[in-house]
C-alpha cells in the first residue's frame, strides 16, 4: 500500500507490515485538510483557506495542480479567509490567533494580533475590511500598511465572509442572526447596519455575481443562494452537504467550499465536484454496536461503510456534542465522546440528542468505559486521568506528560498512553506505573486478543505489546501519521464557541475478527491493518 503524496506531497513512503499482517486503506487520502474561505487571486487560482490545516493552497482549474502557497508550519497560523490587493499581496484572517497577515513574496507579516475570531475579509478599492466571527463581533477598515483600525460596527452576533456590493456597500452574512446585513462604511456620523435578508440556512459568506445578485452559502442547510440585494428574494442555486463555508468566481465559473475540503462547482441546475471531500484528520475510532466503524472527524461524526462516508452528526446538525476527539460506544446507537471544548457527553444521533456528563476541562482526548460505567478520560492540559460518573468526578492520576489514549482493558485495569513521555502506564491508587516505555510519541491505544496496540504517532509506527511476556514488535511501520518530517506545526488555539483547543490525535479501534483501524491522520485516510489470513 503506498502513502500518496496527497496535502503537497508529505507522505510518500510506502508503509510496511510484519509477517502476518497486511496493511489496506479504507478511505482516500484528502487532498485538502478542510476548505474554507475562497478567492481567485490575480494569477486566475483559486486560493483555498484551511483553518485545520494550517496551509492556504492554490488550485489551478486547468491542470488541477493544488499548491501550498503557505504551507503547514508557517508564519499564518490557522487561516479562515483570504483577500487580495492590487499588487497581488495576499491578506489573511488568523481565526484562531485572532490575527491579519499579509504574504508578500513569499514572506508574512502581522497586521494586527488583537482581533478575536478574525474571519471575514476583503479588499475594496485598496481599503482592507475585517470582520470577527463571534457573539459581538466587530467589523474594522485596517491599514494595509501600518494595521491602524478603524471601528465600524460593534456588537454583531457573529459576522462572517464579506464583499462590497455594486453600490459601494459592504454586505456581510450574521450567523448568529441568520441574515445578510449591509453597512455604508463612509456613512457620516455613527454607522448603522440594515438587514438585506433573513431566514436563511445560517449564511457564512457573501459574494456578487456579474448580474450584480448575491450569492450566499449556508452552513446548516447546505443550500447556495441567489439574493436580491434589493427585495431580499432568495433563489436555490444548489443543494449540498450542509458544511459549505465559502464561494468564489472565476472565469464566470462559481465554486463553493465545504469543511470535508470538498470544492464545487455550481453549473445551471446541476453541480460538478471539482475537488472531493474527505476527512480533515481523523481523530478517534470507535466499533459501534452494530459493527459498524464510527470516525471521529471533530466537526464531523461518520459511519464507514464500504468505504464511503456516511455523515451521522455534524456541528451544526441537531444536538450534536460540539468537536468531538474521543469515542467509545457505549450501548446501540449511543457513544460517550470527549469534545475539544472540555466536555464528557454521551451521544444519540439517531434521536439527535446529548446528554453532557461533565464539563470544564482542558483538552480532554481518550475515553474508555469501565465495568461499573465510568467514563474514564485523559485530560491533556493538567496531565490528570479522570473518572466520570453519575455527575462526579474522580481524580485517578495527575502529573503525567500529555496524556492522551486511555483505555480500560478486560479486567478493568486503566491504561494510559503519556504521549510526551514515550511510554504506557497503568493507573491504580492515584499512581502511575510504566508497563511500556521506549516509544516516541503514543497517541491511541486499544486491546485485542490479549495484547495491546499503541499508535505510536511519533515513530509512525504501530506496536503490539504481549504484557503477559514483556515483549513488542513493530506490526505496521512508515504509516501517514502526525507532521510529515520537518514540519513543525503551530498550536491551533480553537474557535469559541465552536471548539476549544485543537490538535492531532491518532485513534485505533479493533474489530471482533481482529482488524485494527487506525486514524492516518498525516493524510486524512481511515487504515485497516489486518491479519493476512483474513
Amino acid at each position: 500500500m503506498n502513502a500518496l503524496p496527497t496535502r503537497s506531497g508529505q507522505f510518500s513512503s510506502t508503509p510496511e507490515s510484519a509477517v502476518g499482517w497486511r496493511v489496506e486503506r479504507l478511505t482516500a487520502p484528502s487532498r485538502l485538510f478542510g476548505a474554507n474561505g475562497l478567492r481567485t487571486g490575480p494569477d486566475g487560482r483559486v486560493y483555498i483557506a484551511q483553518v485545520t490545516g494550517s496551509q492556504i493552497s492554490a488550485l489551478d482549474l486547468g491542470s488541477g495542480q493544488l499548491d501550498a502557497v503557505s504551507p503547514k508550519g508557517g508564519d499564518i497560523v490557522a487561516p479562515d479567509d483570504v483577500a487580495f490587493a492590487d499588487d497581488g499581496t495576499l491578506f489573511a484572517t488568523e481565526v484562531m490567533d485572532g490575527r491579519v497577515s499579509a504574504l508578500e513574496n513569499g514572506r508574512a507579516r502581522v497586521l494586527r494580533d488583537d482581533l478575536p475570531s478574525a474571519n471575514g475579509i476583503t479588499v475594496h478599492r485598496g481599503r482592507l475590511f475585517i470582520g470577527e466571527c463571534r457573539e459581538g463581533g466587530r467589523l474594522f477598515e485596517l491599514d494595509p500598511s501600518t494595521g491602524a483600525a478603524r471601528l465600524l460596527l460593534a456588537d454583531v452576533p457573529s459576522p462572517n465572509g464579506m464583499e462590497f456590493g455594486p453600490d459601494g456597500l459592504l454586505y456581510f452574512p450574521v450567523m448568529g442572526a441568520n441574515e445578510i446585513w449591509r453597512i455604508d462604511p463612509d456613512q457620516a456620523g455613527p454607522i448603522t447596519a440594515e438587514k438585506v435578508a433573513g431566514d436563511l440556512g445560517v449564511p457564512d459568506a457573501v459574494k456578487f455575481d456579474q448580474d450584480g445578485q448575491i450569492v450566499s452559502t449556508q452552513v446548516a442547510s447546505g443550500q447556495v443562494l441567489r439574493i436580491d440585494p434589493r427585495s431580499g428574494a432568495q433563489t436555490v442555486l444548489a443543494s449540498l452537504n450542509p458544511g459549505l463555508d465559502n464561494l468564489t468566481f472565476a472565469d464566470g465559473r462559481l465554486f463553493v467550499s465545504n469543511f470535508t475540503g470538498e470544492i464545487t462547482e455550481i453549473l445551471d441546475g446541476s453541480t460538478r465536484t471539482l475537488l472531493p471531500g474527505g476527512l480533515n484528520w481523523p481523530l478517534d475510532l470507535a466499533v459501534g454496536a452494530d459493527g459498524g466503524l464510527y470516525v471521529a472527524d471533530g466537526t464531523y461524526f461518520y459511519r464507514l461503510t464500504d468505504g464511503a462516508l456516511q455523515t451521522v452528526g455534524m456541528l451544526f446538525s441537531p444536538g450534536y456534542p460540539g468537536f468531538v476527539r474521543g469515542v467509545t460506544p457505549s450501548g446501540p446507537d449511543q457513544f460517550v465522546v470527549t469534545t475539544s471544548g472540555g466536555q464528557v457527553a454521551r451521544y444519540r444521533p439517531a434521536d439527535a440528542e446529548t446528554d453532557y456528563l461533565a464539563d470544564g476541562f482542558d483538552q480532554l482526548y481518550g475515553v474508555s468505559l469501565a465495568p461499573d460505567g465510568a467514563a474514564v478520560v485523559a485530560e491533556l492540559g493538567t496531565g490528570r486521568v479522570l473518572s466520570v460518573r453519575d455527575g462526579q468526578t474522580t481524580v485517578l492520576a495527575s502529573g503525567l506528560t500529555d496524556p492522551v489514549g486511555v483505555l480500560v482493558d478486560a479486567g478493568g485495569t486503566v491504561l494510559v498512553t503519556e504521549s510526551g513521555a514515550g511510554r504506557v502506564v497503568k493507573v491504580d491508587g492515584g499512581r502511575a506505573e510504566t508497563v511500556l516505555d521506549g516509544l516516541v510519541s503514543p497517541q491511541g491505544i486499544v486491546e485485542s486478543n490479549g495484547r495491546l496496540y499503541i499508535v505510536d504517532a511519533g515513530s509512525k509506527a504501530l506496536i503490539e505489546f504481549d504484557s503477559g511476556t514483556g515483549t513488542q514488535r513493530t506490526i505496521a511501520a512508515g504509516l501517514p501519521l502526525g507532521a510529515p518530517p520537518g514540519v513543525s506545526p503551530k498550536p491551533l488555539l480553537g474557535m469559541p464557541p465552536f471548539s476549544g483547543p485543537q490538535g492531532p490525535f491518532a485513534g485505533i479501534a479493533a474489530g471482533p475478527d481482529g482488524t485494527l483501524f487506525v486514524s492516518a491522520d498525516g493524510d486524512g485516510s481511515v487504515l485497516a491493518v489486518r491479519p493476512a489470513d483474513r
